[in-house]
């Protein structure tokens, strides 16, 4: 049976969907920024950061009023739970897009590091698993989602082959020490985007089948 409950819950999901829409082209956009020297596409990803923090707090009010007034019990209620978690974390994303963004203008009118393909070969990964993640959200897929948190093995390799270059340049080149700075903060916003998805995809496993892996991956390895 249909209930006023699912049609708020259809109407909560699709603001995700949105939410996660505007947060991949924020987060595309800012690498572009990064790989043309785009001072256009740098600011309308700082601009559109409005639009996803009203989003957030739109689907928070949203989910607190079904959980008061609803009350829902078992998968709608892990589903409510896991929206108020994955908008927090697309907000979160959004605003290391606009950090790779205000990098991006810094760094436009200079050289490029050696090692500028290693950093958006990161990126590129980065936005995979959000995508990935935003995926398996849609699609309810738990598979997809365990693909996710394993994927960011591979952008935590990266971040630390990335970081040791930077350190290492900047040792021998003391006259782009300002220009490491602000790629060594950009790298460790990609890393976090990275770590970001990750929690996305641990709730869709949470929506999905009421466990919550958050650490269980690591704890597993030991």
């Amino acid at each position: 049976m249909y209930t006023h409950l699912h049609e708020e819950i259809e109407t909560l999901k699709l603001k995700v969907l949105k939410m996660v829409s505007l947060t991949e082209d924020a987060v595309q956009k800012s690498i572009q920024a990064y790989v043309n020297k785009d001072l256009y596409l740098a600011e309308e990803v700082q601009d559109g950061d409005v639009e996803v923090n009203r989003l957030e707090v739109e689907i928070d009010e949203l989910a607190l009023k079904l959980l008061a007034l609803e009350q829902p019990v078992a998968g709608d209620l892990r589903f409510i739970l896991g929206c108020m978690r994955i908008s927090v974390d697309l907000e979160r994303i959004a605003d290391e897009a606009v950090n790779i963004a205000e990098r991006s203008i810094m760094l436009s009118s200079r050289p490029p590091l050696p090692f500028h393909q290693d950093v958006l070969e990161m990126g590129t990964k980065a936005l995979a698993m959000l995508r990935h993640a935003a995926q398996a959200f849609s699609s309810n897929n738990v598979e997809a989602a365990l693909q996710v948190c394993h994927l960011d093995n591979e952008v935590d390799v990266l971040n630390h082959k990335n970081m040791r270059q930077v350190i290492e340049y900047m040792i021998h080149e003391t006259p782009a020490i300002e220009r490491s700075v602000h790629t060594i903060i950009l790298i460790r916003r990609l890393e976090r985007i990275g770590d970001l998805a990750t929690n996305i995809a641990e709730s869709v496993v949470f929506i999905a089948q009421g466990v919550n892996i958050k650490h269980k991956l690591y704890f597993d390895e030991r």
